[in-house]
């Protein structure tokens, strides 16, 4: 480690991975002072802090990838009162001429955090707008699964056998899980109406239980909403579903840097 003046503030830069994040820090001046390495754990966080902090009081770091990797890292940071700055991408230009590389990026999020390219606070990934931000993440993705299961039940009763295909011609989209679900597939019968009705019935029922889900799903975001943003429930046309998305979309905090 480099001779430094460790009363002087340092500004540092993280480039985040899946196993290891590579950390920069630079002096006050923007010098660089060292690249190191830190494994992406809780012994790697403290271990990045404490190796930032012995170069000087820590003005504000630099991290890319809050969202993703660097998730656990900003939280880690943002608890022992530091400044962390949502680094988006790394300067096209640094880029295109030296290539990817861990370290330059650390160093370029260093730089952003430094001289103010990156400004914003990252989000602290903690609270009511954090749970809602993860319930979204599967009841979304159900809302997915549901829809490719209603449109498989629909497919195979338009292809299949013609008594089977008219029990399900006119059914309406609502009631076409129920429908599904309950077939009592015979196994001594046709092989194909048996596999048919099989099929049909194990859709069904897995579109019943995402619906379920979604709805447990549906009664906890409701609450967090009411407890996070009841001013936006008291604005005229603005139900859960909107509100939630509106807390779930803002993702950088509204206050300034310090």
């Amino acid at each position: 480690m480099p001779i430094v003046d460790s009363s002087r503030p340092v500004t540092g830069g993280v480039d985040t991975h899946l196993d290891d994040h590579v950390a920069a820090a630079l002096d006050a001046n923007g010098g660089l002072l060292e690249v190191q390495s830190f494994p992406n754990s809780t012994a790697g966080f403290v271990a990045l802090h404490d190796w930032l902090r012995a170069f000087g009081p820590i003005a504000r770091v630099g991290v890319a990838g809050t969202g993703a990797y660097g998730a656990g890292l900003s939280r880690y940071l943002q608890s022992r009162g530091l400044v962390v700055i949502e680094v988006d991408r790394t300067n096209r230009q640094v880029r295109r001429m030296k290539g990817k590389s861990d370290p330059v990026d650390a160093i370029e999020a260093a730089r952003a955090a430094l001289s103010g390219r990156a400004s914003g606070i990252a989000k602290t990934a903690d609270g009511n707008v954090e749970a809602i931000r993860a319930l979204l993440i599967a009841q979304r993705s159900g809302r997915q699964a549901r829809a490719r299961c209603l449109n498989q039940i629909r497919h195979l009763g338009f292809t299949s056998p013609d008594a089977l295909r008219e029990q399900f011609r006119d059914v309406p989209k609502a009631h076409l899980a129920d429908r599904a679900a309950g077939l009592r597939p015979r196994a001594d019968g046709d092989a194909v109406l048996y596999a048919t009705k099989l099929a049909m019935r194990t859709l069904g029922r897995r579109a019943l239980a995402i619906s379920d889900d979604m709805q447990t799903l549906d009664v906890v975001l409701g609450e967090l909403v009411a407890q996070t943003a009841p001013e936006l429930l008291a604005c005229h046309d603005v139900g859960v579903d909107t509100a939630r998305d509106l807390v779930s979309c803002s993702r950088r905090q509204s206050r300034t840097d310090p």
